[in-house]
């Protein structure tokens, strides 16, 4: 098939949600350039002669990949907890891949939507596709790329899974009455610490001093000190000590999530708890500590939390049940 293009510029097609889109490119070496004109027209002609002669690389336009690189170089970026810069890496690698080539300067906010429904059947990737464009658009703003955050306002798909609920007072008795070894003890320092399956995986028997643990939250980085319960007391005292990792296999190495899931999920099954998975101990241990009357200063020191908004999605219905309780006490 001959060739309609000049030598060294070539075609991009992609569809966008008003429909399908065509981006011309000269690309010569390690020079890319995204052309602003129509071929045929004398604009055209002498931009391309321009890019022939050599173009410095300064004069290039911003792609979005080199404002994701220039974000990951950044004092924002680098304050991100290791967790959270994991999350954020999945998401950066996809939006290179999809949309490193485009100018940020020209996407507007109908292109961030056709970006997440073009991934609604991975809602929680769509909308976290949604909340690092917003991310990298502040930072195009500081770099003075934009003047706008298009990402900014646009509405997160929402799910329509049930969402979690603490783990009912029966099912935790019939987890305690049914469980035995990991399963127990996975669920047992969970409920006792309120930390997420990840944080507790990494427990290690350094961290306890026979009264708390000591622990660094991956998500957030925040250290906390966690004093036991006495029941989370007794378990870890029953522990047998295999290796550096409070859980751990027979071998003494830490136990993966999937292992340790699957663990848990044995017993759920067995007393019919499918609809409570290990996240929702976190929102069980919130929800107890709410029921005592704990402020919420109170809860996020064991939770770890940096938000009331967060405590309030955890504990409101407990806290709710129970100052209700508390109101109709007084009445006759």
């Amino acid at each position: 098939m001959k060739r309609v293009l000049p030598a060294y510029v070539y075609s991009y097609k992609t569809t966008l949600k008003s429909g399908p889109v065509e981006y011309l490119y000269f690309a010569k070496g390690r020079d890319r350039h995204r052309m602003k004109s129509d071929p045929g027209t004398p604009e055209f002609a002498a931009e391309y002669a321009r890019l022939l002669r050599g173009i410095p690389v300064e004069t290039q336009d911003f792609r979005f990949k080199k404002l994701i690189r220039s974000y990951q170089k950044s004092e924002r970026y680098r304050r991100l907890a290791p967790r959270t810069k994991q999350d954020y890496s999945k998401v950066l690698d996809f939006l290179e891949e999809r949309v490193g080539h485009l100018d940020p300067a020209q996407m507007q906010r109908r292109h961030v939507i056709a970006l997440q429904d073009a991934n609604r059947d991975k809602l929680r990737f769509a909308n976290y596709c949604v909340q690092i464009l917003s991310v990298l658009f502040e930072h195009a703003i500081d770099q003075g790329v934009r003047n706008d955050n298009p990402a900014k306002g646009v509405r997160l798909i929402k799910s329509d899974s049930k969402p979690r609920q603490p783990w009912p007072v029966d099912l935790i008795k019939a987890y305690r009455a049914a469980a035995t070894d990991r399963a127990l003890l996975i669920f047992e320092l969970c409920v006792g610490t309120g930390q997420r399956i990840g944080d507790v995986l990494k427990m290690q028997w350094g961290q306890f001093d026979g009264d708390g643990i000591s622990l660094r939250q991956g998500k957030t980085g925040r250290e906390l000190y966690i004093p036991l319960t006495g029941r989370l007391r007794g378990v870890l005292e029953g522990t047998p000590r295999k290796g550096l990792s409070i859980v751990a296999g027979p071998d003494g190495r830490p136990v993966s999530y999937r292992a340790a899931a699957d663990s848990v999920m044995k017993v759920r099954k067995q007393i019919g708890a499918e609809g409570y998975d290990i996240h929702s101990l976190r929102y069980t241990t919130a929800a107890e500590l709410a029921a005592l009357g704990l402020s919420d200063e109170v809860i996020m020191s064991i939770t770890g939390h940096t938000t009331v908004a967060m405590i309030a999605r955890y504990a409101g219905p407990a806290r709710q049940r129970q100052r209700a309780k508390q109101a109709q006490e007084r009445r006759e």
